[in-house]
């Protein structure tokens, strides 16, 4: 190899054996000389070799010598490019044919900074990143910085559309109205895990020392009765996040995923307008259910509305949930869907009430599903047939979903205990497993048997009792382009919604809708939300004004009673 390094280097060098024999008597160093620095001096204007023996070197044992000895008959390995001895070696050229122009190599440690994404052009400075965390190594290269300036959001009002009172129901108690927000907050640590996502992002508004009273001043600049939040760390939950929504006069319920997920869904209410009377927890992972082996979870609430008295209304139902992201596992979705509409059922009719009619309900939640799909329509509708549905299209993340897979028929087995109008089974329910205490089912919920809809001759279809209505919809006042609700360096959709119970003579009621009551809630007014152009005029999400990569959705709603 030494050999033909010289030739390489252009010296015409053969080895004799008395050369051979001169070069081991000469330079004998030790084995702390070979493994620090080369056999010959090596003069300011040449770059040095260095040099270790090979291992059966080291196994017989080379003389030791002073490294002194060989500063007269030493020689040096100089670079093939170099035209004279006194010059430095040529710098680094660019490999493309249409720029030669010699550019320094890249610094040890540093990052490779990546192409920006179209329309993403804000982007921090930051340091080097040899010794700091990975996220950072996405934003080596030097760039502007440049302020941004707040999202405005209109307020959309709708209560015009109830001035309207007959006499009785003016005599009757004051209307009781209240907001409610849904929030996915984005975990500290799936930022970090999914930092590709980010790269647009100025570098500073992705620290958790920055989102962190970002995200409480923007709690509580909104100040809502009821919030939902989703992608809550639970390490900050219980360290900065509950105690500060406990100094804003919030109580909290929380649920982690499970396994090894870092964070949870949390529903949080003031407790100057509501009362908890009871909390639900729902995990969607079963052992031994194949199609239910993810850690998703849901939160069920039964709240009571204060200052109202206790026949006039049964009380409220709130429901929190992140289902699934992966696209291409639609019918993971659709099982862990089922089984907390179950829980919904079970819950939203209490044992006393007067009827089996469910009190209303408030779905939250980022559902990774985008308006109009089939888990959409399933929520919205209350019905589905899926009969040859390919599983990448039941959430319509993706315009091309990969795989010809299709719905199989059941979607979920037997054996999880939901029948197909998503309700318990009746030998089920002791053993459900969604997390809380089952020990409360309702004597109702043990002796009834509901049939399955399932039969021959019939398409197969999946249906629920909730009559549930969507708070936004979806489009902007133009109606051609679409709300966004979540958007990053790879895509801008709608994955997160407000479902509810609407009252007779609701704005927003679906005209489909085959039932109709008195009791439920009216939508008074939401929160617009923006398209994709405006988001980017902020530099996306996150931003210096927004702390999570979505939006938060606000309404408020007026119970009726």
């Amino acid at each position: 190899m030494f050999t033909r390094y010289l030739n390489t280097v252009g010296l015409n060098f053969t080895p004799t054996p008395g050369f051979l024999g001169h070069w081991r008597a000469l330079c004998s160093p030790s084995l702390a000389s070979w493994m620090c620095r080369p056999p010959w001096p090596n003069p300011r204007n040449y770059p040095s070799v260095n040099i270790r023996p090979p291992d059966v070197c080291l196994r017989v044992g080379w003389r030791q010598a002073p490294l002194s000895s060989c500063s007269r008959k030493s020689f040096q390995l100089s670079c093939a490019h170099m035209d004279q001895a006194d010059k430095e070696p040529p710098l680094k050229r660019m490999r493309s044919a249409d720029r030669r122009s010699a550019s320094p190599m890249r610094q040890p440690g540093a990052c490779r900074s990546p192409p920006p994404p179209p329309m993403r052009s804000t982007v921090a400075v930051s340091p080097d990143c040899a010794n700091r965390p990975s996220l950072e190594c996405a934003w080596t290269k030097t760039r502007k910085t440049v302020q941004t300036e707040a999202i405005k959001r209109q307020w959309e009002d709708f209560s015009c559309h109830y001035r309207h009172t007959s006499p009785s129901q003016a005599s009757q108690d004051p209307p009781f109205d209240f907001s409610v927000m849904s929030y996915n907050i984005l975990s500290q640590d799936l930022l970090l895990d999914n930092a590709y996502l980010y790269k647009h992002c100025q570098l500073p508004v992705l620290d958790w020392s920055h989102r962190l009273p970002s995200l409480l001043r923007e709690l509580e600049q909104h100040s809502a009765d009821i919030l939902c939040l989703q992608e809550v760390q639970e390490d900050h939950y219980l360290k900065q996040i509950k105690p500060g929504l406990d100094s804003l006069g919030y109580h909290s319920e929380y649920k982690r995923r499970t396994g090894r997920k870092p964070d949870g869904c949390a529903v949080c209410f003031k407790r100057d307008r509501f009362s908890l009377v009871s909390c639900h927890p729902v995990e969607f992972y079963r052992r031994g259910v194949p199609l239910l082996d993810r850690d998703n979870v849901g939160l069920v609430l039964l709240l009571k509305p204060s200052g109202l008295a206790p026949s006039s209304v049964r009380g409220l139902c709130v429901a929190n949930t992140h289902l699934l992201y992966n696209p291409r596992r639609g019918d993971i979705k659709l099982a862990q869907l089922a089984l907390l509409l179950a829980e919904i059922s079970r819950v939203s009719r209490p044992l006393g009430a007067a009827d089996d009619t469910p009190c209303p309900v408030i779905l939250c939640g980022d559902f990774n599903s985008v308006p109009w799909s089939p888990l959409y329509t399933f929520i919205r509708d209350s019905r589905l047939e899926y009969e040859g549905i390919p599983i990448g299209k039941v959430s319509g993340q993706e315009q091309s979903p990969r795989g010809q897979r299709i719905l199989t028929t059941p979607i979920w087995p037997p054996s999880l205990g939901i029948n197909q109008r998503c309700q318990y089974e009746a030998a089920s329910c002791r053993t459900a497993g969604v997390g809380g205490d089952m020990s409360s089912l309702d004597v109702r919920d043990q002796e009834e048997d509901v049939p399955e809809i399932l039969d021959q001759g019939r398409l197969p279809r999946i249906e629920h009792e909730l009559q549930l209505t969507s708070a936004y919809s979806h489009y902007l006042e133009d109606g051609r382009r679409p709300e966004i609700t979540t958007c990053h360096s790879r895509t801008a959709i709608t994955v997160d919604y407000i479902f509810y119970s609407a009252a007779q003579g609701d704005v927003y009621m679906q005209p489909e809708c085959s039932r109709t009551s008195k009791h439920g809630l009216h939508l008074l007014g939401r929160l617009g939300l923006l398209g994709e152009t405006d988001l980017w005029m902020a530099n996306g999400l996150p931003n210096e004004h927004n702390s999570s990569d979505h939006l938060p959705l606000l309404v408020r709603f007026r119970l009726c009673y």
